[in-house]
């Protein structure tokens, strides 16, 4: 690939990292992940920075850049500055210097996290798929029993993806994990999985996306990177990004995107009978 290869439109870059993105080596993957994940970072750091944040050497980026057609770290950060630098106010930044300045009373933790919120929508309403979107809702109101599995942190966000389609009278099935008990017999034929995991993945989740792909039932996967594990089923996937506030990442776009996906299903299972 040339430097004359060099998308000249962000959504040209994202398409194709995410078709060449599994066959990169371990430390570009490394690198598309963050790129995938924070790409408006991009806008704002330095080739160094963004090396730590992905855990490899600056050189290591700088190949990944010119393996997507740039010809270094600062062609491929102006189409980012050009993307996102008139349209988002620096949260990041912001935050961290709440940060610095230790301010972590409740007031200023409060505060973090709904910049952080703020952000993380931002973010899903630049980058959310509106064919994926549509394609996820299909699944879903066609499916006669919708079955949901999150584990750990998407456990919230599950449960309040079942909870709302039993208060429109859709069948529903949450997949738990309380006493080990088994519950993938429970698929079948014309069903549909919703299947919710983060990095570093819960593999009962990828387990149950498994059986379900092997049983050919439709799959919807909600997961953030482009390594992530439910991107190798063939499902329909929606990538959604949490801005952290230090070790801690809310759930702000992620039930939004929750919230929107079973309420369009239950709009449009409706609107067929």
């Amino acid at each position: 690939m040339s430097a004359a290869d060099a998308p000249s439109r962000l959504e040209i870059f994202h398409r194709r990292l995410a078709e060449e993105s599994e066959t990169l080596p371990k430390r570009l993957r490394q690198c598309a992940d963050l790129v995938a994940r924070a790409p408006e970072r991009i806008a704002v750091s330095t080739v160094a920075e963004l090396a730590e944040a992905a855990e490899v050497p600056p050189s290591a980026f700088v190949r990944f850049c010119q393996l997507f057609g740039f010809s270094g770290y600062s062609e491929m950060q102006k189409l980012f500055r050009e993307a996102y630098a008139p349209r988002w106010p620096d949260y990041p930044t912001r935050i961290e210097v709440l940060r610095d300045h230790g301010q972590d009373s409740p007031g200023a933790l409060l505060a973090e996290f709904m910049e952080a919120g703020r952000h993380s929508l931002a973010r899903l309403a630049e980058t959310v798929d509106p064919d994926a979107l549509n394609k996820a809702v299909d699944v879903m109101a066609k499916a006669q029993t919708i079955h949901i599995a999150g584990f750990r942190r998407a456990f919230p966000v599950a449960s309040y993806m079942a909870y709302t389609l039993e208060k429109m009278e859709i069948p529903a099935m949450l997949h738990g994990a309380v006493g080990q008990i088994e519950t993938r017999h429970a698929l079948r034929e014309g069903d549909a999985l919703v299947a919710i995991s983060f990095s570093p993945y819960t593999p009962a989740t990828i387990e149950l996306a498994e059986e379900a792909q092997r049983r050919a039932l439709p799959i919807v996967a909600i997961t953030d990177t482009l390594t992530s594990p439910l991107r190798r089923l063939n499902g329909t996937v929606l990538t959604v990004n949490e801005t952290d506030v230090g070790a801690f990442r809310p759930l702000t776009a992620t039930l939004a995107l929750a919230t929107a996906l079973v309420v369009s299903t239950g709009t449009r299972r409706i609107g067929s009978r």
